[in-house]
């Protein structure tokens, strides 16, 4: 991606942050965001309920397998300490890689994803929840994985539009 196609895209994420009143309109613009920056099969938003240890699902493109309902226990694992402790991405490019820190890599892989990337959205030292962004297998190179942190400031933006209007 050029840095013009960037700025064409990030201009297009601002105009929609800006002026789109749709409760998942945030979620929308940095899907499409994301989307053009690295790719995804599958975009999801968890937000974290660190007080009662908990994680929902805000938005999904896939309402059908991943559905936004509901919350699942956080699990400590190495996923975990990379994503909640370490405030880093998690990168697993192939499906045995998914399997070892997610319990559902079966549904993950049946839906032709074999890689992902978790971004942390961090606002005022707090762990608001991830982007998470699957693909196929080796998807997330070293150079996509690097241009994801292009997506940090706008994933924050859209954490906090989205908060505005829940």
């Amino acid at each position: 991606m050029t840095n013009e196609d960037f700025a064409a895209a990030l201009a297009a994420f601002d105009e929609a942050i800006a002026n789109d009143t749709r409760a998942d309109a945030p979620w929308i613009a940095l899907e499409t965001l994301a989307r053009k920056v690295i790719g995804a099969k599958l975009f999801t938003t968890m937000t974290v309920d660190m007080k009662n240890e908990v994680a929902r699902r805000a938005y999904t493109s896939d309402p059908v397998n991943y559905p936004s309902s509901g919350t699942k226990p956080i699990r400590y694992d190495s996923w975990f300490d990379i994503v909640h402790k370490e405030r880093k991405s998690f990168v697993a490019n192939t499906i045995e890689d998914i399997a070892k820190v997610f319990p559902d890599y079966e549904l993950i892989d049946s839906l032709g994803c074999q890689s992902v990337v978790n971004i942390p959205v961090v606002v005022g030292g707090e762990l608001l929840g991830t982007v998470n962004c699957l693909d196929v297998a080796h998807h997330y190179t070293p150079e996509r994985v690097k241009a994801s942190e292009l997506l940090k400031l706008p994933a924050r933006l859209a954490f906090l539009a989205a908060g505005r209007s829940a």
